[in-house]
């Protein structure tokens, strides 16, 4: 893969690149950067100008100075497509990239091809989201980074009994990436894509792209409940549960989310 930089209206962007074809932009969840997507890029490849982005102020792109709206992320997503001279691109987003993607389809249905949005929701933050997630940003900075203490909640957030219990390797990774946060910068988005996130399920109602939208059956963060009440919001969407994944199901299950990626492009090409 070759790493690119993209100035956008949240800084550069690093996005890492391969393959050619129809483009495929992956966006990932808080606290982890494009390598989420690992096992995607190498399955898709072959047959898809794969596009994985370090979202605004994780990874290699520049970090925050402020907290952001979603459309502004949907900007981003313009950016990329216009630099990399892309008309039309399919979405995957998990968690973030989720919200994302469904924001970018709404506003931009004439540059996107289908959606795959994971372990998201179109709903606002309620109280006891937006106290954790409070909790957390605060002894962030107090301690210097998502490490020591803080790195159980941010596992129980994203991880489920299976890959505790099976995966040590996945274990491992969101381990490290989230210790690797910048503080501020991860705060910044933290603050704008938890407590400040908005109420899409009207604007997603606009929607007219196919979407596949999937919940985990493990997923602390956005259960299944909720990401169906998203699915709900889209005209025709699709709705499929993974049983054993939890919140970053692409990195925990990858051969079954790139099998219901395959399957969903097959459906609607």
């Amino acid at each position: 893969m070759q790493d690119r930089y993209v100035e956008t209206v949240l800084g550069r962007i690093r996005l890492r690149v391969d393959g050619s074809g129809p483009a495929m932009l992956f966006w990932p969840s808080l606290l982890m950067d494009g390598t989420l997507w690992s096992a995607q890029a190498a399955h898709f490849a072959d047959r898809f100008q794969v596009i994985l982005v370090d979202p605004p102020g994780h990874g290699g792109s520049a970090p925050l100075t402020g907290p952001f709206s979603f459309e502004q992320c949907a900007d981003v997503i313009v950016a990329i497509l216009d630099d990399l001279d892309v008309p039309r691109v399919h979405l995957i987003g998990n968690s973030w990239g989720g919200m994302i993607g469904g924001t970018f389809a709404a506003l931009y249905p004439d540059r996107i091809g289908i959606a795959v949005l994971m372990n998201a929701t179109a709903s606002p933050a309620g109280r006891r989201q937006r106290f954790e997630y409070g909790v957390l940003t605060w002894s962030a900075q107090l301690l210097g980074g998502i490490r020591g203490p803080l790195a159980g909640p941010v596992r129980d957030a994203f991880l489920g009994p299976t890959a505790k219990r099976e995966k040590p390797e996945v274990v491992a990774t969101v381990n490290e990436l989230a210790r690797t946060v910048n503080v501020r910068s991860g705060m910044y988005a933290v603050t704008s894509v938890v407590p400040r996130r908005p109420d899409q399920r009207a604007l997603f109602g606009r929607i007219r792209t196919p979407v596949l939208v999937v919940a985990a059956a493990e997923d602390p963060t956005f259960p299944v409940a909720e990401t169906e009440e998203m699915a709900d919001a889209i005209p025709g969407a699709r709705f499929v549960v993974l049983e054993q994944s939890a919140h970053l199901a692409a990195l925990e299950s990858p051969h079954e989310v790139n099998a219901l990626i395959d399957d969903f492009l097959a459906d609607n090409s």
